[in-house]
């Protein structure tokens, strides 16, 4: 989609972030697929906003989806009190993806509001609790969560257990470089929370999202470090902000780092 034509689909309220995938090498050809963070275009829509192509009133996902998307990233909070991304608001959400033909990437923040490098609350209804009681209500709660998607038949393709965590996630108790171990123990409890919800359907793929895209030594020393826990995973996830992130060049360094080093799929989920 050429910009003049996103530009047109794009409200205060409408986050709109690029996801490309890039899998593997190997000899076979490789796939991609092209898709966006559409957490707030329900609400955009519910508002009131009316998204438009060539003067045309269209629904804002079907814009996307004659322009190739194929692929929608929705955000979800645990217990949001300003934010609209909570379990029912996105499991609708995911429903009207559904119906047009999207895949599906679930992204977990284990947060009440954003989390990213710079802050990573513990959801209000997990405040002081122990680690050892952390560990369990992350397995619970993403197992219970991802039970009402696969309910309501919108079991996710992949689903990111965590958000940008380079600096680790579920602060004070999961943050990094500190507490490495703990970290590694809330990763493993929400992968495990995935896994304890499939039942008889095929398991989403993994992804563990980090924001260095354009810097190799620490995406190597990050994930070498994660793996060195035994941390199974499928998908590496990366953000690039170029104002943050160095060039598209430092990009293309440490996405072909990523593919010959570790041999698993890569996903640039965010990108402005």
């Amino acid at each position: 989609m050429h910009l003049s034509k996103l530009s047109r689909i794009r409200s205060i309220s409408l986050t709109v972030l690029f996801l490309f995938v890039l899998f593997n090498l190997s000899t076979n050809a490789q796939e991609y697929a092209v898709g966006a963070d559409l957490s707030f275009l329900k609400q955009a829509e519910d508002n009131g906003f009316k998204f438009k192509e060539n003067g045309e009133v269209k629904k804002g996902i079907e814009i996307f989806k004659n322009h190739g998307y194929n692929w929608i990233r929705l955000r979800l909070f645990h217990t949001p009190s300003q934010l609209p991304n909570n379990l029912e608001y996105t499991i609708a959400t995911a429903q009207m993806a559904k119906e047009h033909g999207f895949k599906f990437l679930l992204d977990y923040h284990y947060s009440d509001t954003w989390a990213d490098p710079g802050k990573q609350f513990v959801p209000k209804a997990w405040e002081g609790l122990s680690h050892e009681t952390l560990i369990d209500s992350v397995y619970e709660y993403t197992r219970q969560s991802m039970i009402a998607f696969r309910e309501a038949g919108v079991f996710p393709n992949i689903v990111q257990v965590g958000n940008e965590i380079s600096n680790g996630m579920l602060w004070p108790d999961g943050k990094l470089p500190d507490n490495w171990n703990n970290l590694a123990e809330l990763i493993q409890a929400g992968i495990n929370g995935v896994f304890a919800s499939c039942g008889n359907n095929p398991c989403p793929q993994i992804m563990i999202h980090i924001d260095k895209g354009g810097d190799k030594e620490f995406t190597k020393y990050w994930f070498d470090k994660l793996l060195s826990y035994g941390v199974d995973f499928d998908v590496m996830g990366q953000s690039y902000y170029p104002w943050w992130h160095g060039s598209i060049l430092d990009l293309r360094e440490t996405l072909n780092f990523m593919a010959r080093a570790y041999q698993k799929e890569i996903i640039v989920v965010e990108a402005a």
